[in-house]
């Protein structure tokens, strides 16, 4: 028997009651539900390996990418075009930073740990700008 369940922006696919792989639907916008400007929504993710994500341009100007340096050894990279639905699927355990390429200085990013994820060392070196670094820490805290 195959059935889905919907449980909020997540779908699970269900096999004879166990979960098989689930999808997550992020929306790109310029203003979250909670008022902050250029946000990805919602901004943490806690998934499993094989699970999906899906980026949906909300609205106009944005893309989701992997931020250089901040990917598992070995996961695969991946950079949506501006205004265009991107979906990935996730087969390495670690944590994932993503940027919107155009608004990475105005701190619009998320973070998606996949799997027994701990917040790897220097993770948030290198260039990242300070309202990008702080929503980053902000969601790290989350693991």
């Amino acid at each position: 028997m195959l059935r889905t369940v919907a449980t909020g922006l997540a779908v699970a696919v269900l096999i004879g009651g166990a979960a098989f792989a689930e999808t997550f639907e992020v929306r790109m916008l310029n203003k979250g539900t909670d008022g902050e400007r250029m946000v990805f929504e919602p901004a943490f993710i806690e998934a499993q390996p094989g699970d999906t994500i899906r980026f949906v341009a909300a609205d106009k100007g944005h893309n989701a990418e992997i931020n250089a340096g901040m990917a598992p050894a070995g996961a695969e990279a991946f950079k949506g075009k501006i205004n265009e639905e991107i979906e990935i699927t996730l087969e390495i355990e670690g944590v994932y930073g993503v940027i919107c390429k155009p608004h990475f200085a105005m701190g619009m990013v998320m973070t998606i740990a996949v799997g027994d994820a701990t917040v790897p060392e220097g993770f948030l070196e290198g260039r990242v700008p300070p309202k990008a670094k702080a929503r980053f820490e902000a969601q790290l805290a989350s693991l």
